[in-house]
């Protein structure tokens, strides 16, 4: 949920609560909190100033304006933790060990891995996925 002021995201964060509360669930008390999305326009302070979701981590990065200058965002891109389980992922399948494989066999088994995963994660700041993927210059 995205509020303009602190007060009204803790009224909103209790009104989902009690909602939750009246249909028997409850909010997980860490993964549950006000962050602040902290840019080049709001600087204040704040405890939490990103989070985590779906793999994504929204922050305060770098983005170029139309007119070609560089000014702070709060945007997604890839978690550090996605990035290891992709990274984890890719040498658990040990395709340093398919010798019995040709080159062609190996781009069919594993270009449709690594596309599906670039163009989940690479939907925003696709920079981000490079230490993993050895990917060319995001576009």
């Amino acid at each position: 949920m995205h509020c303009v002021t602190r007060y009204q995201a803790e009224k909103v964060r209790a009104a989902i609560a009690e909602r939750m509360q009246e249909v028997g669930l409850r909010l997980h008390p860490e993964k549950t909190r006000i962050v602040y999305c902290k840019d080049g326009k709001r600087r204040g302070s704040h405890e939490h100033t990103s989070f985590t979701f779906l793999g994504f981590t929204f922050r305060a990065r770098k983005a170029r304006g139309k007119n070609g200058t560089y000014f702070s965002s709060f945007q997604p891109a890839m978690s550090t933790d996605a990035l290891k389980a992709k990274s984890t992922e890719l040498r658990a399948m040990r395709v340093h060990r398919r010798t019995d494989l040709t080159l062609d066999d190996l781009a069919r088994w594993l270009n449709p891995i690594v596309a599906g995963w670039e163009n989940y994660y690479g939907r925003f700041y696709r920079s981000e996925m490079i230490p993993s993927s050895g990917a060319s210059t995001p576009t």
